[in-house]
């Protein structure tokens, strides 16, 4: 007998595991996705060196992958209400690692471009079902906040690990390195969770929306590739108008879709609810500031402060520490001030780190150029991550647990692999004609000085649209 909406999870009859192995196991997958957003910064200079990649082919070793996550995020959280969470994490983790494995393996640069691809879209089946096996397995409460907390201290970690991580590989081994360490890593990962994970579903046997997701990949990555083009065209230039307004468009017909399905990919109706239209519109704003982060932050190292790989990664590991002791305060915070509160203090944070990195020059002290403002950066990006999550995932019924989930991650990395587009393209034009280290630096500073005025607009945005408390059931 099959279970409606209404009715709890199916779960299997299986011994249910113990709370912190299914939270490890969910953050375990989670570090993996999160870690490959940002892993492979260090090893640009290699891959293009090695590839023959263009400037903006590095800019898409990042973004295919980045805009493959955000596009299928929300069909990944729907077939794991429909067709079990734990399903979908082992389908999502199992194409994850078989995608590192081809694209540590390529011999062209489209083999690269289209592995990291294969790999986002793994990430967005896996991605959603770790939260949603999270949730599932710890009540709603001050135990939820604690164990999201840990969720998305372990995702930021995973983003500012990467950075070390990839470091180490690329001058110990090769940058191939940075994808093909996912094969054992993903191998032990799958191993466990076949063993203790228990599935759940909603019993919902409604179709997917693969029209719905396919529209939404395609008007991202159209959207991204225009603004990727104003960088030797310009805005008024036919060949950037052209994707530009293709992407708006396959945008809108997403909407279009999604209004009239009768089961869709994303309902519109949760925009109606504020704490999920609020939270995921702050994700999105502040994703598409302290995405870039990591990005320019391991070029201006490599490609100005001459710093290699292994340096590089080195000097953002003070940034690592920082976004998770942001991540694991935030819940201690929350609890007396509030999430709206939390979340605008940890933006204004991160505003005034990326003010600073701002006024980079191109010979300068590791301590002012690069750990003072990163941790600043990431700080407060861990204190405002954990109460934005709270809130859109707060009273989420349980067929729609997975889409909630999906949509948290959809709007952080949808805001970052456009943002990146767009950030990418102001560095360029800060550059200009020069190639040498002060004009990267006058690119890179400018680019951080947009960041800023995202990020006090992205608080504004919260302190006005944000509920001051979590919603009760």
């Amino acid at each position: 007998m099959l279970e409606t909406a209404d009715t709890p999870p199916l779960i299997s009859r299986r011994t249910t595991p113990p709370t912190w192995l299914v939270v490890a196991l969910a953050c375990a997958g989670q570090f993996l996705v999160v870690l490959d957003v940002s892993v492979v910064n260090v090893a640009l200079p290699s891959m293009r060196t090695d590839l023959g990649l263009s400037v903006s082919g590095l800019q898409w070793v990042v973004n295919a992958y980045a805009i493959a996550f955000a596009g299928f995020m929300l069909l990944g959280g729907r077939a794991g209400d429909l067709y079990g969470r734990k399903r979908m994490f082992l389908v999502g983790l199992g194409l994850f690692t078989l995608a590192s494995l081809g694209g540590g393996l390529a011999q062209e640069g489209w083999q690269l471009l289209l592995a990291r691809a294969v790999q986002g879209l793994g990430a967005a089946v896996l991605a959603p079902s770790t939260l949603t096996l999270l949730t599932a397995a710890v009540p709603e409460g001050a135990a939820r906040a604690r164990a999201i907390a840990t969720w998305a201290a372990v995702g930021a970690g995973g983003g500012a690990a990467g950075g070390l991580v990839g470091g180490v590989l690329v001058d110990v081994l090769s940058w191939r390195w940075v994808l093909l360490i996912n094969v054992p890593v993903g191998a032990v990962v799958l191993a466990g969770s076949l063993r203790w994970l228990v599935e759940s579903r909603a019993g919902d046997r409604r179709r997917l929306d693969l029209p719905g997701a396919l529209l939404v990949t395609a008007g991202l990555g159209t959207l991204a590739y225009g603004i990727s083009r104003t960088q030797e065209r310009g805005w008024t230039d036919p060949a950037s108008v052209l994707p530009l307004a293709a992407g708006v468009l396959l945008i809108a017909l997403f909407l279009l879709v999604e209004a009239r399905t009768p089961a869709p990919l994303m309902p519109l109706g949760l925009l109606r609810r504020r704490p999920v239209a609020s939270a995921n519109a702050a994700m999105l704003v502040s994703g598409s500031a302290m995405f870039c982060m990591w990005y320019f932050m391991t070029l201006y190292a490599q490609n100005v402060l001459g710093y290699s790989p292994l340096a590089a990664g080195a000097a953002l590991v003070p940034s690592s520490l920082a976004v998770i002791i942001g991540s694991k305060t935030a819940p201690r915070l929350m609890r007396t001030a509030g999430p709206r509160f939390v979340a605008v203090l940890g933006t204004l944070i991160g505003a005034s780190g990326f003010a600073w990195q701002s006024t980079m020059s191109a010979h300068e002290a590791y301590v002012t150029a690069i750990m003072c403002p990163g941790i600043l950066m990431m700080l407060g990006g861990g204190l405002a991550m954990t109460p934005l999550a709270a809130l859109a995932t707060s009273g989420a019924a349980v067929g729609e647990a997975g889409v909630v989930s999906g949509l948290v991650n959809t709007s952080r990395t949808m805001g970052g692999s456009l943002g990146l587009a767009v950030m990418s393209t102001i560095a360029a034009s800060g550059t200009g004609t020069g190639t040498g280290p002060q004009a990267l630096t006058d690119g890179y500073a400018l680019a951080f000085r947009a960041s800023t005025a995202v990020l006090l607009g992205g608080a504004v945005l919260m302190a006005l649209w944000l509920p001051r408390r979590l919603p009760q059931k």
